[in-house]
């Protein structure tokens, strides 16, 4: 990245025709300063663009893993039957500036509530 030495904004790379071939010049767009420099010098844009499939962002809990009792267990009243134990997780829901959702599951009934933090 170079600066215009003139006014100090960023210059441009741009397509310049000569008479043998064509080259690059670095422009100023506010005062128009140029400089020539060869394609070496000036390395191009390029974007990456990732496409991630639905089943890559939502995590579920199938019915095998919700036999396996390897959750860690919290002391919780569940809304449904009053138990006071559930499997808690969390989860990055919202965006990343903000808090997880908490996830909780009763180890007697089986209800899945949340709370937010």
């Amino acid at each position: 990245m170079e600066f215009c030495p003139k006014c100090g904004s960023r210059l441009v790379p741009k397509k310049g025709k000569s008479s043998q071939k064509s080259s690059i010049m670095l422009v100023c767009p506010k005062c128009g300063y140029r400089k020539k420099t060869s394609e070496k010098d000036v390395k191009p844009k390029v974007a990456k663009i990732i496409q991630h499939k639905p089943q890559q962002l939502v995590a579920v809990i199938g019915k095998e893993e919700q036999k396996l009792r390897t959750l860690p267990t919290v002391r919780v009243e569940c809304p449904r039957c009053g138990n006071n134990q559930a499997y808690v997780w969390q989860v990055q829901t919202r965006s990343a500036d903000e808090s997880s959702t908490q996830f909780l599951r009763c180890t007697k009934c089986g209800y899945t509530f949340r709370e937010y933090s």
